[in-house]
């Protein structure tokens, strides 16, 4: 761990000084996380409440925050938590199937103003929206967040193994689209 985080973790234990500490936390965090959330939900919006929720949580969870881990893992487990509880609480609420919750999340995508992609990176999104969800969000970690897989084991609690597979399959599926998509 570096010495910034754990001046961080030191003063977000103690009372008089946690509010400043956690500012500077969120400060230092909030685009990463920001976009690891955005991969998986797709829109601004949604990513937006997702990050306060993860705020939220952490602020909430700082007295059971032992340190055993990063101040990032820590956070990037909340961030993916959240990310899972909102999809599936968007899923039970709306729709029917997988299939139509990502056919609406890419219409959703593509009406978002703040998707400022080319055609190639919407179409990427594409491929993405066809991987199962735990495909799609080790995908998203590896190739978009650039995390190790030992980053990945300790938030996602899945072995490095399993982690590999997981990636290579995302990545043959991505291929096979857009192989299917060109033909």
């Amino acid at each position: 761990m570096n010495q910034k985080d754990l001046d961080l973790q030191n003063q977000l234990s103690q009372p008089k000084l946690r509010t400043s500490a956690f500012t500077i936390l969120v400060r230092e965090y909030q685009e990463r996380l920001y976009w690891h959330i955005r991969k998986m939900v797709l829109t601004h919006d949604d990513a937006n409440d997702v990050l306060q929720n993860t705020f939220l949580k952490a602020w909430n969870g700082l007295d059971g925050f032992r340190g055993e881990s990063q101040l990032s893992t820590w956070l990037y487990k909340i961030a993916t938590n959240e990310t899972l509880t909102f999809l599936a609480n968007k899923r039970i609420r709306s729709i029917n199937s997988i299939d139509d919750l990502e056919d609406i999340m890419l219409q959703n995508l593509q009406a978002d103003t703040y998707f400022n992609g080319n055609e190639l990176q919407l179409r990427l999104q594409k491929a993405i929206l066809t991987l199962p969800e735990k495909q799609r969000l080790v995908f998203n970690m590896k190739y978009f967040d650039d995390l190790t897989y030992d980053q990945m084991e300790q938030i996602l609690g899945t072995t490095a193994g399993a982690l590999k597979a997981s990636y290579h399959h995302a990545v043959k599926k991505i291929e096979h689209f857009f192989e299917n998509e060109d033909n």
